[in-house]
């Protein structure tokens, strides 16, 4: 199937992931102005954008039941003016305790409803299995060209105005989030016929198979791993740069690299999911994030070595994305996929929540990233070993007696 033939639901949900994703990303490089506005160390924004991602993990599994009931749409406009709100509320803070509900709760309640679990889950109703992959791929990569386009205008905004305009807008581009929504209803006809086979599972049994198979357990944790680094780097590489001497724009350049080589990186490992193991696919992709990171800590920084990092980690950032959700459905099935890979972006989020806040505990403790960066080499090598024994083969379910 052509990318181009696919059913205009993708091309919303696309849309959709690259203003929620392409926000959420550029949060980072609000740290220093926002840290020095409130006069608060590094640990205080840390901890806000950890709890962000904590509550974006917890809130995960029930947009996700919301959405297998109820249909993805009336979830992503619901999930868009909570984040609009958050965002609005956070530029007019006048306390930094503000922000744990603001820019903690609510806007993680927002990116919790309208980001790849919710499309993904959507997508897969409507996209032929043998191509499941691919689709999940090119919606993933929205998300990292949200990345690239929002961080140099957020850069621009928080050079030429301040933080709090920035956020405003921010908060502005939220109404495109909720008009995208509107045009994302499945062909009743081709959501049935995917579904068809698994209509007389109910959740609660789809539940109880997911957690009595070992595999689900182990891509658990392999997820978990990748919310440690994307939000590590995420949030703390800017810091971690202005540290060594560089420029803000530096940092902007090295996440919009993230962005724009993860473009063709989710695109490029959905396809090889599609055509080759799923979980060699995966543990390739964590080989090449443990000596990227390795190579990165390693070799001098620079402008140069910034910007190389930021492309090559970029073709690895989010490529777990297409490959951890084509594997959940080649296992389960996508009946149930919006909740049985919530909860396993629930874990994600645990290690985003993690990954955020010990980067900044560490470094107002140490006054040095480099322990938490050799971390994730390590975390990283684990991550490519536990997938290899995963058993991906499509649970055989008895048929209900008539």
């Amino acid at each position: 199937m052509s990318i181009f033939r696919f059913p205009l639901l993708v091309w919303m949900g696309i849309g959709t992931l690259i203003i929620s994703l392409g926000i959420r990303q550029s949060f980072g490089i609000f740290m220093m102005p926002i840290s020095m506005h409130f006069d608060t160390g590094r640990e205080f924004f840390s901890l806000a954008i950890a709890l962000q991602n904590l509550l974006f993990g917890v809130f995960q599994p029930f947009v996700g039941m919301a959405a297998d009931r109820w249909g993805a749409q009336r979830v992503i406009w619901s999930g868009a003016i909570a984040y609009g709100l958050g965002l609005y509320l956070t530029s007019i803070a006048v306390e930094p305790n503000w922000l744990y509900v603001s820019l903690g709760a609510l806007v993680g309640l927002g990116l919790s409803a309208t980001s790849y679990v919710i499309v993904l889950g959507a997508v897969a109703r409507v996209v032929p299995a043998e191509h499941t992959a691919k689709a999940f791929g090119l919606t993933t990569a929205a998300g990292s060209f949200g990345m690239f386009a929002v961080i140099p205008g957020a850069q621009y905004m928080l050079s030429e105005f301040n933080w709090q305009t920035a956020l405003q807008v921010f908060a502005m581009l939220c109404a495109l989030m909720m008009a995208f929504s509107f045009f994302m209803k499945a062909n009743k006809k081709t959501a049935a016929a995917s579904a068809a086979p698994e209509q007389e599972q109910t959740l609660k049994d789809a539940l109880k198979e997911a957690f009595s198979h070992r595999g689900y357990w182990l891509i658990h944790m392999g997820f978990f791993v990748c919310g440690f680094h994307v939000m590590f780097i995420a949030t703390h590489l800017p810091s971690y740069l202005a540290d060594k001497g560089l420029p803000g724009t530096t940092a902007a350049m090295a996440l919009a690299y993230v962005g724009i080589f993860n473009i063709f990186g989710s695109y490029f490992w959905g396809v090889m999911g599609d055509k080759f193991n799923k979980r060699y696919v995966m543990s390739a992709l964590y080989v090449m994030r443990t000596l990227v990171i390795a190579g990165f800590v390693t070799l001098p920084v620079t402008t140069e070595t910034a910007a190389l990092f930021g492309g090559a980690i970029g073709f690895c950032w989010l490529g777990t994305v297409p490959l951890t959700s084509g594997l959940v459905r080649q296992i389960f099935g996508p009946r149930y996929l919006s909740t049985l890979y919530g909860l396993v972006f629930f874990t994600h989020q645990v290690g985003s929540f993690l990954g955020a806040w010990f980067g900044g505990r560490i470094y107002d403790y140490y006054g040095s990233y480099e322990p938490i960066w050799w971390s994730t080499v390590v975390f990283a090598l684990i991550a490519a070993l536990i997938h290899i024994p995963i058993n991906d083969k499509p649970v055989v379910r008895q048929p209900v007696a008539a």
